[in-house]
């Protein structure tokens, strides 16, 4: 089940949302969110729940130890088992089967290959249980002696399948005790409709495009396809990950969460270090607190230390050579920017170094995007006007003129006006309740609209996927 789903909006979350405040017991409101989560999860793979459970006990038992052997060398081995057991985990599941063919591609074996269906979201639960271990071990977060509320933690629907990655201390104390204001239930579900909209009319209208044009035989149609496919790609991945960031985050202050932002409007950036500070916050400031500071972070080998955060970040996105180097591309910009490349940006006009911003982004999806590497080869190669291709085709044409409104909207809602509107409206409403009350009526008239129009797209329509659902 996915956020985007009819079944999901009309009956799912609003079944879910009775049962939650039909009582003010926050003990009864958890048992109906844990439930719900579950059911939210077991709704495609029943079979994973258990792992996932799993998951979330060995964390649990992995705290109580820590807590219990406080102050002496024997804690580490909390830590040690959570690395071992959930790793391993999500190693068996995502990257066996890449290893052993890999192995035997080198090798000339013939060892058999695993081929499991990979859990949904175990890449971010996985994530998120082993922040939970290693925060209690240094003192950072408090131990949960409540297996129950762990496990809310853990499976809560509206961030389980894609994130953002939610630390245990962000929410812990809410976990035990929290109120809904109507502030939060209606500025959640604004959030939810606006991250609704922007993945069903624009993610998905420019995702067709970009499949279109990037799913090729020999090369694409023309340098136009070529670009316009990756250009269209850049831009569904965006709206397709903030939208779903954006209905995570309304869905949990509609019960009484507050999750941290994972988007700032990553496309305004003038460098590639700018844009991983502003894309996927959460994943970013992961690594950043468990792999590059431990290393030594900024101290000491900082090359180093940048070159295995990249590379585990993107081995993390998948188990396939493009992710790997996708993520070694992006590790090399950012050593570069660190060494001497970042002063000469600075030093540049703005415009300048936007360019190269957007540039250095398009490249990187590119190769994010293509699994097969010849594939790639053949698209920057057409992009470029190689192989022969011509440098337009009528139908990727009429495809950018039918649409020219809708990538015309996701090109200005990458910067962050609408975020400066609605903080003028809100000074506005503090001054003067005669300008503030028909801009909110204008807002709401604006997201029932959203829900309405997003709704009827919906309505038999089959290409509708979550990029970040499959890690």
């Amino acid at each position: 089940m996915v956020f985007s789903d009819l079944f999901f909006i009309y009956f799912f979350l609003p079944l879910c949302l009775i049962c939650y405040y039909i009582t003010k017991n926050i003990r009864i409101r958890n048992i109906v969110l844990t439930i719900f989560s579950l059911f939210f999860y077991s709704f495609g793979e029943p079979v994973w729940v258990g792992l996932l459970i799993i998951s979330a006990l060995v964390d649990y038992c992995n705290g109580l130890f820590i807590e219990k052997h406080r102050g002496r060398k024997t804690a580490v081995l909390g830590v040690v088992s959570s690395l071992v057991i959930n790793l391993g985990i999500l190693f068996t599941f995502k990257y066996s089967g890449f290893l052993i063919s890999n192995i035997n591609a080198a090798a000339g074996t013939a060892l058999p290959v695993p081929s499991f269906a990979l859990p949904i979201g175990i890449s971010f639960y996985t994530f998120q249980t082993i922040s939970y271990t290693v925060d209690v071990y240094r003192g950072k977060a408090e131990v949960q002696h409540d297996f129950l509320d762990f496990l809310l933690y853990v499976s809560m629907f509206f961030q389980l399948v894609a994130g953002p990655i939610i630390r245990y201390s962000d929410i812990s104390k809410e976990i035990s005790d929290r109120t809904v204001t109507a502030d939060d239930l209606g500025s959640g579900l604004f959030r939810f409709i606006w991250g609704f909209g922007k993945k069903v009319l624009i993610a998905n209208t420019v995702g067709a495009i970009a499949a279109d044009r990037l799913t090729f035989t020999d090369a694409p149609d023309s340098v136009l396809a070529a670009w316009a496919g990756v250009l269209m790609f850049s831009l569904q991945i965006y709206f397709d990950f903030s939208g779903y960031s954006d209905m995570a985050i309304g869905l949990g202050r509609m019960f009484g969460f507050h999750f941290p932002e994972n988007f700032n409007y990553p496309y305004i950036s003038r460098s590639a270090s700018e844009f991983w500070r502003r894309w996927h916050i959460s994943l970013g400031t992961f690594f950043r607190d468990y792999v590059y500071i431990p290393m030594g972070g900024n101290r000491r080998h900082q090359l180093l230390n940048i070159a295995v955060v990249w590379f585990l970040t993107g081995l993390w996105h998948g188990a396939s050579w493009n992710f790997i180097l996708w993520g070694l591309y992006f590790g090399v910009l950012v050593s570069l920017e660190k060494v001497f490349l970042g002063k000469l940006l600075e030093k540049l006009p703005s415009f300048l170094s936007h360019v190269y911003l957007i540039f250095a982004a398009l490249f990187g999806w590119a190769l994010f995007y293509f699994t097969e590497l010849d594939k790639l080869g053949k698209c920057l190669s057409a992009m470029f006007g190689g192989g022969g291709v011509p440098l337009y085709d009528a139908i990727t044409l009429s495809d950018l003129k039918t649409n020219v409104f809708v990538i015309i909207a996701a090109v200005i809602l990458c910067c962050p006006l609408y975020s400066k509107l609605e903080e003028k409206l809100y000074d506005a409403g503090m001054k003067s309740s005669k300008l503030y009350i028909p801009a909110s009526a204008a807002m709401t008239l604006a997201a029932c609209a959203v829900l309405i129009i997003s709704s009827i797209l919906l309505v038999g329509k089959s290409y509708n996927p979550f990029i970040y659902y499959r890690y």
